[in-house]
């Protein structure tokens, strides 16, 4: 008799990175603001010959409605932000005809970590946070 184990569900991401181009803002058809940002994020580590390395790994970020908006107004290329939210995976065809599939975090709070005004030395406080609800846009086509 197989015994049926239950294991807890989690789908939760916390990512500190910099924006690899500007934001990118665009409207479902129903009118709600969606916005993509681009994360680079860093690791250094020790390799085999024990000189340091730096990975970069590169996350896609979609961010809805007034957080969208304002995330479009107030983030540039090569701001520094801080993301929670959830990894989604989601698939469409191209203008081939290729199924394509992209996984993706699913903002629930955006916090900026510069100011607009900053010269980006890093002495200023965090600009401020955004926060999205956990459901924004999950039944939404999302038009990137």
């Amino acid at each position: 008799m197989a015994h049926k184990i239950r294991l807890p569900e989690q789908n939760q991401v916390n990512l500190i990175g910099r924006l690899t181009r500007d934001p990118e803002l665009r409207y479902t058809p129903k009118g709600d603001a969606v916005c993509r940002l681009d994360l680079a994020i860093n690791r250094n580590y020790k390799g085999a010959s024990g000189d340091w390395q730096q990975e970069t790994s590169f996350v896609p970020v979609v961010v809805w409605r007034d957080t969208a908006v304002r995330c479009n107004e107030r983030l540039k290329k090569g701001f520094p932000v801080s993301v929670t939210g959830r990894l989604r995976s989601r698939s469409w065809e191209d203008k081939e005809g290729k199924k394509r599939t992209v996984l993706e975090v699913q903002a629930q709070r955006v916090q900026f970590l510069q100011s607009e005004t900053s010269g980006g030395d890093g002495d200023e406080q965090p600009a401020s946070a955004a926060e999205v609800s956990s459901g924004a846009g999950d039944d939404e086509e999302i038009p990137f």
